[in-house]
């Protein structure tokens, strides 16, 4: 068999995640893709290949989906930043590809050792970590997965020590692991701390999305920023430490008592 036969074709995650915002407002729409194909003017397949990411469109063409779903200029929205993305010269493109993978995915895998998880954080304990209002409003436009249906399953294995570091006051800090306490009782997100000790293989925080297609990327958190990879055996290195840290670690139920522990101890 040859090679172009067998090989899965690449599917890029920034495209998955413009097509991810045409899919959600054409479903909300109640539109089906042939309908959406008629009304602007293109080919069923054409709808089906944007919404997978298998191919980048027009601007015009995003332009036109946005005003036939009412979308108020979200989609176009979505393309401009996909172009800036892609734009990007500042750092290589596996970089600024992740928060694309983070949109895109069906399952999302985390290990943090140091800070609250991005996507859980509070505003308050947000803005005492990054430099500025714009940055802060990016990382809550991030957070909006967490709303979305279907969201991602999300695991998450935080150490405890993550609990007791204080960032901005003990306001903040009360307000941060009450909320971690809301989200952990809300379905697909299972979040378990694992006490502090020595475990093989870890080193540092890493994520993993999974996308629809099962493919995989991930993001491990490094002293001067992070670094992406596809890496087939660097991805199966990542899952096999996840396996033992979910194992070691409390489970969901005992988790969120000692949250609530922590609250009360140190927080109160």
């Amino acid at each position: 068999m040859s090679r172009s036969g067998s090989a899965r074709p690449k599917i890029d995650p920034e495209l998955v995640g413009f097509g991810t915002v045409v899919k959600r407002f054409r479903e909300s729409a109640g539109v089906k893709q042939g309908e959406l194909a008629e009304l602007v003017n293109v080919a069923r397949s054409y709808i089906s290949h944007v919404e997978c990411g298998r191919t980048k469109c027009r601007r015009d063409f995003a332009e036109r989906v946005d005003g036939t779903l009412k979308a108020d200029g979200k989609i176009t929205e979505a393309w401009d930043d996909l172009l800036e993305q892609i734009k990007q010269v500042r750092y290589p493109t596996h970089f600024v590809a992740f928060p694309k993978a983070e949109a895109s995915a069906d399952q999302l895998r985390v290990y943090e050792n140091y800070l609250v998880y991005g996507l859980f954080q509070t505003e308050a304990y947000a803005r005492v970590l990054l430099v500025d209002d714009d940055a802060v409003a990016t990382r809550m436009r991030r957070q909006e997965l967490l709303s979305r249906k279907p969201r991602p399953m999300i695991s998450l294995v935080m150490e405890e020590s993550v609990l007791y570091r204080q960032v901005g006051s003990k306001e903040v800090m009360r307000e941060q692991l009450e909320y971690l306490i809301e989200l952990s009782l809300r379905e697909g997100i299972f979040l378990q701390i694992a006490p502090t000790a020595y475990y093989r293989g870890v080193r540092a925080s890493f994520h993993i999305a999974t996308q629809p297609d099962r493919s995989e990327i991930s993001y491990v958190v490094k002293a001067t920023g992070g670094e992406i990879t596809r890496d087939p055996s660097e991805l199966a290195k990542m899952s096999k430490v996840m396996h033992t840290l979910s194992a070691q670690a409390l489970n969901t139920e005992d988790s969120r008592a000692f949250i609530r522990k922590v609250i009360e101890e140190r927080w109160t």
